[in-house]
């Protein structure tokens, strides 16, 4: 049966840094047998979550309910169908952008936890899945490393969703030029990432 990979772009845009990266790495899952989709938040109607916990409080493995009507419920029915996801968003202002982080609000679903309890219980534990996080900024990686958020909190959105990271794409120095170019290395380790999606 054949693997299908989703790739969750958080990035304001098209044709950019993270969505070439995205599609490096979708691409290379492609190439081992994958079907692939890909999904720009940007593209979506997403609410912001108003923290009424209603979806956190009945028991069970599946994330709970939300009170939206939106998009987030399609994008939910992809991750289902999924075995392996890219999250990808740029490092804007010391971490992810807020179209990513609103996303991430909205995964509170994920977490039991009904009133009275101190804390929530993940529903699902990371290993079901595998992910890949992809991130860039214009500072040097080994700067961005410590003086942002934006991975953690991408391998926080993996993990939320059941998904292990199994590699993280981070390039640097992206301020550049104008119009996104990936360097060769840049296309190698995302396409070494997109393998280990598929390979097991």
């Amino acid at each position: 049966m054949r693997k299908k990979v989703l790739g969750i772009i958080g990035s304001y845009r098209k044709g950019g840094t993270i969505d070439l990266l995205v599609t490096e790495v979708l691409a290379a899952a492609q190439e081992d047998g994958a079907d692939v989709e890909k999904i720009y938040l940007t593209d979506k109607q997403i609410e912001f979550c108003n923290n009424c916990r209603i979806c956190t409080q009945e028991a069970g493995d599946e994330p709970g309910i939300c009170i939206h009507k939106d998009d987030m419920a399609g994008i939910m029915e992809e991750w289902k169908k999924a075995d392996g996801i890219v999250i990808g968003s740029p490092v804007n202002f010391y971490n992810i952008t807020a179209v990513t982080r609103r996303f991430m609000e909205r995964l509170i679903g994920f977490a039991y936890w009904p009133w009275g309890k101190h804390g929530p219980q993940m529903r699902i534990k990371p290993g079901k899945k595998k992910a890949v996080v992809v991130t860039a900024s214009a500072m040097p990686v080994f700067i961005g490393y410590f003086f942002t958020g934006a991975l953690r909190a991408l391998k926080m959105i993996a993990t939320t969703m059941g998904a292990k990271p199994v590699a993280s794409v981070y390039i640097g120095m992206t301020a550049q030029e104008k119009q996104a170019v990936l360097s060769e290395k840049d296309i190698r380790k995302a396409r070494a990432a997109g393998k280990k999606l598929v390979r097991d």
